[in-house]
């Protein structure tokens, strides 16, 4: 019996030791992650990104002198890992992460992390969200007939394949089929209002969704009456003009043929005119299909949506290219090199960056992995937010700085679930992990505030989000579970020093400098060691609730 009791004994001493073995190993092993194999299509595809990223950075060298502007120095390759995680994933790189880019050769690293990110599954999920809201808005719609969620899941497959942009962009204005089996016709289905005796997608809206979000144009005032402002240019390129009600409506009849049935969305097959009444107009009359400028470029094609299919992503429709770069831009800027990144002048002036990222996005095929490689081999992507000159506008819309942007909501929430993981949240994650993380960031996002559609306008703080922050159910779990890395660090650490370098680097993803390395390690070594894991939560807490932490900067 008593030889019993003891192999017991052993046996719970063998699992907490080695569950204690195993969270030391967590906190300090290095995350083994295959290296990037990429194919000799994409070897030729990526062989002259510097040369076109050198031409950006000469163009912006340029605008500065022409315009008497000094720029920011460059800041270390972590931050930047850091700038472009947040944008094109939507959270911070983890501990494991850093280890693994600060052992690849520094000249290397940027190049390293774009290829890591660019085949992780968090990086297509979460810009298959961001081109969401462009596309179907934010809201759940119709539930019957719409699924938001399965649209963001098809998009993501298209964004992780790296499917041409333009071809992506055709089967969304183009297919056929019921909203659970071929999701891209949640397109259609969001602007069904059920209930309607025609149960047809409208028009009106579809015309507005696909001048904003892939023409980078907001024509929808025109739905009302003619542009008398002179806001609005469309027409030929040799000859713009203002733009006319019946230009939009004119775009809104090429969704006059769809309608929804039971085999989902479909075209009609006879011809259903488009009819509105126009403010100089008695009665109704019929409106005819016609693009609102490039007539040239108007193939006119039967299907009426195949026609508007194959204008909007012509090669030589170059509004449908510089808005997809202009937005992809704004993700990891914070901001367009036009803003706001949906009214993009026709006539232009342009910036010239935008110009060339256009011209190789368009010789490239669409590639959006190379267009996301391109911008971030940049200088711009490096250069400081802070300068030792006064910082003005002029240096924001030249591009002399980077921008300082607050978090939007999800990234706050990615970048405190990751930093007090002790592993990589992504889709290798326990389902468990990924589960929780799901839950605490629409809870966190819910509470915060969703940005809604118009995403890129800057929006201050308020008591509500800066309260979250502090008191926040989120913070409050994440840093007390036991599972995470806050509660083991000052235990498992071989020393506070370490522990000191090991916070700043999952919250800030920097290494701290010398005052406050010793600062924090004084503070901690002061209090006794078993009242260290609290010294250590409070840290994190402080750091977590800093603007450093809460900006992308």
């Amino acid at each position: 019996m008593r030889s019993m009791t003891i192999k017991k004994d052993l046996f719970f001493l063998t699992l907490v030791f080695g569950g204690i073995a195993a969270l030391t190993i967590a906190l300090t092993r290095v995350e083994k992650i295959a290296p990037s194999k990429p194919s000799k299509k994409s070897e030729v595809a990526l062989a002259d990104v510097a040369v076109v990223a050198n031409a950006i950075d000469a163009a912006f060298a340029e605008n500065w002198v022409n315009r008497d502007l000094a720029h920011a120095d460059q800041v270390d390759n972590l931050l930047v890992a850091r700038r472009i995680s947040l944008g094109i994933a939507g959270t911070i790189p983890s501990l494991a992460e850093i280890r693994e880019f600060e052992s690849q050769p520094e000249a290397d690293q940027i190049d390293w992390w774009l290829a890591r990110l660019l085949e992780d599954r968090r990086t297509s999920n979460y810009l298959a969200e961001r081109l969401t809201r462009a596309l179907v808005g934010v809201e759940d719609g119709p539930f019957l007939i719409f699924r938001r969620r399965r649209f963001v899941s098809w998009l993501s497959d298209q964004l992780y394949s790296n499917r041409p942009y333009d071809e992506l962009v055709s089967e969304i204005l183009t297919e056929e089929g019921l909203w659970t089996d071929t999701p891209a016709v949640n397109f259609y289905t969001r602007t069904i209002t059920q209930g309607e005796e025609s149960n047809k997608p409208d028009p009106v809206l579809l015309a507005g969704r696909t001048s904003r979000a892939f023409l980078g144009m907001r024509i929808d005032c025109l739905q009302c009456h003619d542009d008398f402002l002179d806001t609005v240019e469309l027409g030929e390129a040799d000859d713009l003009r203002s733009g006319t009600q019946r230009d939009f409506h004119s775009l809104a009849a090429f969704f006059s043929d769809v309608e929804s049935s039971l085999l989902g969305i479909r075209d009609v097959e006879e011809h259903t005119p488009y009819e509105y009444q126009l403010l100089d107009e008695d009665d109704a009359s019929v409106v005819v299909p016609m693009v609102p400028f490039h007539s040239e470029l108007d193939g006119k094609e039967s299907n009426q949506r195949t026609r508007l299919a194959n204008w909007v992503t012509h090669k030589e429709n170059r509004p449908f290219a510089r808005a997809t770069v202009n937005r992809f831009w704004a993700i990891m800027f914070g901001r367009g090199l036009v803003n706001p990144v949906d009214e993009i002048p026709l006539g232009g002036p342009f910036p010239k960056v935008l110009e060339i990222l256009t011209s190789d996005f368009v010789r490239h095929g669409y590639d959006l992995h190379r267009l996301i490689r391109v911008i971030g081999a940049t200088h711009a992507l490096r250069l400081n937010s802070a300068a030792n000159f006064s910082i003005t506008q002029s240096h924001e819309d030249a591009v002399a700085v980077f921008p300082t942007i607050r978090l939007r909501p999800e990234q706050v929430a990615g970048a405190i679930g990751q930093s007090t993981s002790l592993t990589t949240i992504n889709s290798g994650s326990h389902i468990t992990t990924r589960l929780m993380k799901i839950g605490q960031q629409n809870e966190f996002v819910n509470r915060f505030g969703d940005p809604g559609e118009d995403e890129f306008s800057d929006r201050g703080e308020t008591v509500t989000q800066r309260l979250l922050l502090l008191n926040g159910e989120m913070v409050g779990e994440r840093l007390e579970n036991i599972l995470n890395a806050p509660s083991h660090l000052a235990n498992l650490s071989p020393d506070v020093g370490t522990t000191v370098d090991v916070i700043y680097l999952t919250t800030l993803t920097r290494h701290p400098n010398e005052e406050e390395r010793n600062q924090a390690v004084s503070w901690i070594n002061q209090q006794g060691r078993d009242q260290r894991s609290e010294e250590v939560i409070d840290l994190y807490w402080s750091l977590l609730n800093s603007a450093e932490f809460r900006w992308n900067h």
